[in-house]
């Protein structure tokens, strides 16, 4: 028999599993595609998302044709039902990843549960494991007739279940093929283990699917949100904390790498990173519907990642704060549909990006707005910042979207400068803290009159990406969201007109104008998708310009482009009609249930607060 290379589904087909560890990706097909252990920037072992069936996979469905797949999310949870219905009856598969809450030592763990509906199915399972990234084959044997375990250097997990796969013949894969009837239950769990000679006992899956069940169920009640549109800011809440890794309160800006911002294309990035610029949305997620513990766990985080030397800080950081995220290519997996080059490790941490100082700055006083006790580490740690700050900021930078070209005077950046020294002037007047505050008010008024001055172009009618360009960037949209001009002054209004004519089709929004002629202002080839971040974006400035009933129907519009299981990628190709870049993608998430926050909470009060 021929070794079976079938390659992955399309983005949007996938369901997330997570255990507040690391994160497996379930396709409509019923096989986990993407799972990397122990944690989410460990080397995978399963990655056929990024390549075929030989990079490693766990398929759990008919063998047979099905008629038809339906799945959902049992209530709020991330407890994955998906049912497979076929000409012999219909099955049930149940997926779930028990949750770890601290830092216990427990290994990540994924449960597997079929179900006969009706009728009697034939079903497939079949288990690759394919360690660091596709490129390490384990040695696999069965121990007792209990358990399978693959071992390969310091990589291995143990599969156990109520029918066992066989080696297949000629291939380095394991499949059992078996009837289930109606009312029947099988189950399998899989784990990884540090101690390959003595794995964790054997566990209860139904046990294990209820404990998850009720996890989620206890998390979701301290949600306070009572709005419209429930159903998609619970799912991004969750979402949200899927992505988080519960030891350190770290998350992730998206559980996978190199799935394409250009269908086919070299935009690939790592994105099982946690990036400063979410620290402010990440807050006011959190701590805007009741999740305070969530709110307070990223605030650690984050004042233990930029501790240090001021002149260190960097614009990301591994989940656990490590620093150095060093980029290198796996050149034997052929990528997500073609798409190379598949990365590990993002070069983009060495940039300097100075929107980063304002991100910090902001977040850590919407930290205090909220009740957070200030610390005197904690407000020393600041000082240093802005120490360091008041003698780089007049440097050019990457700005916010890390562009691989020349460093530039980019009009995002510059206003985040401003953010920066305005929460210092704040911490002052409104907190009582000490400071040398009538520096930091003229920095302060310096910067806001050299944006006025340079970053609004008068012929474009907008403010434009950077000093003395004419290409526009969604990030100026921000402007009055961060409080820099009032969402109703008349160039803030003719900057979001000039957006929607030039990078809107629709209800996306492209992030820049990334083909000026015929080059590529950020000197890659291809057309990325629309940022749904940016998109939402576009709402909240219009809500905040005074057309609210326009960015209601904006957002509506736009929380629909979710898949089946409320689910969102970084980008929307309209063209297509497909999710591109890395999938699910928290600054899409945080972007949502911030917009809710302004549309149909009090968040827009604090955009008041923050004006000059």
């Amino acid at each position: 028999m021929a070794e079976q290379h079938s390659g992955p589904g399309r983005i949007e087909d996938y369901a997330l599993l997570s255990d507040l560890r690391t994160a497996a990706l379930v396709g409509l097909d019923g096989s986990v595609d993407w799972l990397c252990l122990p944690r989410f920037d460990s080397p995978s072992c399963f990655a056929r998302l990024l390549g075929d069936d030989g990079a490693g996979r766990w398929l759990l469905a008919p063998t047979g044709t099905v008629t038809s797949v339906k799945r959902r999310y049992r209530d709020t949870t991330l407890v994955l039902e998906t049912e497979f219905e076929t000409v012999d009856g219909v099955v049930r598969v149940i997926d779930a990843m028990p949750p770890h809450t601290d830092g216990a030592a427990d290994e990540p763990r994924l449960v597997r549960v079929v179900e006969g509906v009706s009728g009697n199915v034939e079903m497939r399972l079949r288990w690759v494991v394919r360690f660091a990234y596709g490129d390490s084959t384990p040695w696999v044997r069965r121990v007792n007739k209990e358990h399978i375990l693959a071992v390969a250097g310091p990589h291995a997990v143990v599969l156990r279940g109520d029918r066992l796969p066989y080696r297949v013949h000629g291939e380095r894969a394991h499949e059992a093929v078996f009837t289930v009837d109606e009312g029947q239950q099988l189950a399998w769990s899989m784990e990884f283990t540090r101690n390959p000679d003595a794995p964790a006992a054997a566990v209860d899956a139904s046990d294990e699917i209820a404990r998850t069940e009720r996890f989620w169920h206890d998390w979701q009640a301290r949600i306070t949100y009572d709005g419209p549109h429930q159903d998609a800011v619970r799912r991004s809440l969750a979402t949200l904390k899927a992505l988080t890794y519960a030891p350190t309160g770290g998350i992730v800006a998206a559980p996978t790498t190199s799935l394409p911002e250009s269908l086919g294309g070299e935009r690939n990035w790592d994105y099982r990173y946690c990036w400063l610029r979410d620290a402010t949305l990440t807050l006011l997620a959190f701590d805007g519907f009741g999740c305070t513990t969530e709110a307070l766990a990223w605030r650690s985080w984050l004042l233990r990642a930029v501790a240090g030397d001021p002149a260190d800080l960097q614009i990301m950081y591994a989940i656990d704060g490590e620093r150095h995220l060093l980029e290198w290519e796996v050149d034997w997996l052929p990528g997500y549909h073609g798409a190379l080059p598949v990365r590990v490790g993002n070069a983009a941490f060495q940039q300097l990006q100075l929107d980063v100082y304002g991100e910090v700055m902001d977040a850590l006083h919407l930290a205090r707005e909220r009740g957070v006790e200030e610390s005197a580490e904690s407000w020393a740690l600041q000082r240093g910042l802005l120490r360091h700050l008041e003698e780089i900021w007049q440097q050019p930078d990457k700005g916010l979207w890390e562009v691989r070209g020349p460093d530039r005077f980019f009009t995002h950046s510059r206003v985040m400068i401003w953010v920066a020294f305005d929460r210092a002037v704040r911490a002052v007047e409104e907190d009582g803290l000490p400071g040398p505050v009538q520096r930091w008010r003229e920095l302060r008024d310096a910067v806001h009159a050299e944006v006025l001055a340079k970053g609004w172009n008068a012929d474009v009618g907008a403010f434009t990406q950077y000093y003395g360009g004419r290409e526009l960037d969604a990030a100026t949209l921000l402007i009055p969201a961060v409080g820099f001009l009032p969402g109703d002054d008349p160039r803030v209004v003719s900057t979001i007109a000039a957006v929607e004519k030039s990078l809107k089709h629709g209800d996306l929004v492209d992030r820049y104008t990334t083909v000026v002629g015929e080059s590529h202002v950020d000197g890659l080839s291809g057309q990325e998708g629309s940022f749904l971040a940016c998109s939402f974006w576009f709402a909240d400035a219009l809500a905040l310009s005074g057309r609210r009933s326009e960015a209601v129907a904006m957002f509506e519009r736009l929380a629909a482009l979710a898949n089946d299981v409320g689910l969102l990628a970084e980008e929307y190709d309209g063209d297509a009609g497909r999710f591109t870049g890395n999938f699910p993608q928290a600054f899409s998430h945080l972007a949502l249930v911030n917009s809710a926050a302004i549309l149909f909470g009090d968040t827009a009060g604090r955009h008041e607060r923050s004006r000059r």
